[in-house]
């Protein structure tokens, strides 16, 4: 191992996922001058949690912050291909506006209903569906047990690759530098950040460092002397076709984690275990399937019960075991210039765009300027008030 000084950078972005992209190329945009590096120690993505995602993008939270932030993201995903081409690749973020739908029983109609008109307020266009309503729309669907359905019709869908290649090769085309490399320390003055240390022993200096490193991001924390409660949640997602013909569905959301979505002639989707051990464990339970999914699939929607599952994968959830909501801001009371944009506990993709967009404002202008995250500060952490999500998350 060797010890070399990289050239100082304006900003080090740890962690070239679709977040970490994203910061690098909202940086960029807003100021061409300023310099970039991202820290990225694996470029083919392997193991990065955005390729493994499903692309859902949804209105349908009840904390403010994350209807801006998904209204603001859904906006710039649509517009994704025609605007972030770079190097002669065209962007292609396969939007599909497919909708999503909430289900809940009897007992929780009342907080749906309530969620969905704080939704309007904040300009979302959701329906509420009585039973014979979803029967009507879905014939194949089991409504037995339902009390109401939330549709959004606008919300849907994209491509998880496209959208983090296509804000990564325009981030480079701007001028972002990427470091394949690890952080493995950083060295520390009495109320900044001094440098990182990256795992080729090389020593990389900024003037603000962002952790944008997902599910590895309280790892990275670590070596900052911070805690961050951010912790890998394993899931498992699947690709099945049903036994006999049935309608095309929006992206189905269930108060037992049940998600799942129409994808080509099937289905893509899982059911999260949300007691799964914590870890980076990408194994494969081939059985989860028959044992937990398709029991679920097929209670909804009976024509499931005969449905064949063609392929699993596993992915990595960024869970914030304080709320489940993302930490986004500095950490003004020890070191101001490391920001920290992670934790999303899922909703990462879908809210990438609009956080790259704060994090650019916050670091370049001292504050937010198209949507006030500052609730989603650290300072909620060492104050133990949590700010939870209280819709089907």
């Amino acid at each position: 191992m060797h010890t070399t000084e990289l050239s100082r950078f304006d900003v080090a972005v740890i962690g070239g996922g679709i977040v970490g992209s994203s910061v690098a190329y909202h940086l960029l945009e807003d100021n061409p001058q300023l310099s970039v590096a991202v820290i990225e120690p694996d470029p083919s993505y392997e193991f990065a949690s955005t390729p493994r995602a499903s692309g859902g993008c949804r209105v349908q939270f009840t904390c403010p912050e994350n209807i801006a932030m998904s209204l603001y993201s859904i906006e710039f995903i649509k517009k994704f291909d025609a605007v972030m081409s770079a190097g002669g690749h065209a962007a292609q973020a396969g939007w599909v506006e497919g909708g999503y739908l909430f289900l809940v029983a009897p007992e929780h109609t009342a907080a749906l209903e309530k969620n969905a008109r704080f939704q309007q307020e904040h300009g979302c266009v959701v329906e509420l569906l009585e039973p014979a309503e979803l029967k009507s729309r879905f014939p194949s669907m089991n409504v037995s047990d339902l009390g109401l359905g939330a549709l959004s019709p606008q919300d849907g869908w994209c491509d998880p690759n496209g959208l983090l290649w296509g804000f990564r090769r325009k981030a480079v085309e701007l001028g972002a530098k990427y470091i394949r490399a690890r952080v493995v320390a950083a060295n520390l003055e009495r109320f900044k950040v001094e440098s990182i240390v990256l795992d080729d022993g090389r020593v990389l200096r900024a003037d603000a460092f962002v952790n944008a490193a997902g599910a590895w991001a309280g790892e990275v924390a670590s070596y900052f002397g911070m805690p961050l409660p951010i912790k890998p949640l394993p899931r498992l997602a699947h690709y099945f076709t049903a036994g006999s013909p049935m309608e095309k569905i929006p992206y189905i959301k269930e108060l037992s984690r049940l998600a799942f979505r129409s994808e080509g002639q099937g289905f893509s989707g899982g059911l999260v275990n949300e007691q799964a051990l914590r870890g980076f464990n990408f194994e494969i339970d081939h059985g989860y399937f028959e044992r937990v999914v398709r029991p679920a699939v097929a209670h909804r929607f009976p024509v499931l019960e005969a449905a064949r599952c063609h392929g699993s994968w596993s992915g990595l959830y960024e869970q914030n075991e304080f709320d489940g909501n993302p930490v986004i801001g500095s950490w003004n009371d020890s070191l101001p210039n490391l920001y920290t944009v992670a934790g999303f506990s899922g909703h990462g993709m879908m809210h990438a765009p609009a956080a790259g967009r704060a994090m650019a404002e916050l670091i370049l202008q001292g504050a937010y300027q198209t949507i006030d995250l500052r609730k989603f500060g650290y300072q909620r952490i060492t104050a133990l008030l949590p700010y939870s999500e209280l819709g089907i998350v």
